[in-house]
């Protein structure tokens, strides 16, 4: 076992807190809004020492994603432990509905970046991250799979092309009528995750008789 100094546990424990803070940065504020001088200040540390750790304000923001790509990796890789163990094994569309309701919490909890915008700098800066983009790649592939199993047993509908399902999937992770919901002070973030699991699985069609 290879031991890590004091230095280096101290070095960690800062980053983290830098991509803890940017990460609640970004649910709050967006990519385009959030500043390095606010991270900084947040953290409690000097400039100077963050860019030890991040060069840019793009790196800091693609930290954060790769973190919860790492999050929502490790949240499938739950689902499929409980399935080995489980005498009933949840079907794949239930696997998909425990994802999406896993990102909806996320959401809620104000842990969730919100997505860059089509012109956003950002953007660019994740299509030439290699690690986000084989996370990313990573968590479309296993999605895949359960979207797949689910048309094919009838689960989903068969006329929609996979990447649609996966993309409205996608798609919870910045659904604003969460937060619409939830700062209406109407309804618990419980009600507000099963009407939007009911919407996106369901749709707002009356059920036929």
């Amino acid at each position: 076992m290879v031991k890590v100094s004091f230095r280096e546990q101290q070095l960690q424990l800062r980053e983290d807190a830098i991509v803890a803070s940017v990460n609640r940065l970004l649910a709050e504020k967006g990519f385009d809004l959030m500043t390095v001088d606010e991270v900084v200040a947040d953290v409690g540390i000097a400039k100077a020492s963050l860019y030890k750790h991040f060069s840019s304000k793009e790196e800091l923001a693609a930290a954060a994603m790769v973190q919860v790509l790492e999050r929502a990796l490790a949240a499938l890789a739950r689902l499929r432990a409980l399935d080995a163990v489980s005498a009933e094994p949840s079907t794949p569309l239930d696997k998909l509905k425990a994802v999406a309701l896993w990102t909806m919490r996320v959401q809620l909890a104000g842990e969730m970046p919100s997505l860059p915008s089509q012109n956003s700098s950002l953007r660019a800066a994740l299509v030439a991250h290699k690690v986000y983009m084989d996370r990313l790649m990573q968590l479309s592939d296993e999605l895949g799979e359960w979207i797949s199993a689910a048309q094919a047993a009838g689960q989903l509908r068969l006329d929609l092309p996979p990447e649609v399902v996966l993309f409205t999937l996608f798609a919870r992770a910045c659904d604003p009528v969460l937060a619409l919901l939830k700062v209406s002070g109407q309804y618990s973030d419980g009600q507000i995750t099963e009407m939007l699991l009911q919407t996106c699985f369901g749709g707002l069609a009356s059920p036929s008789p």
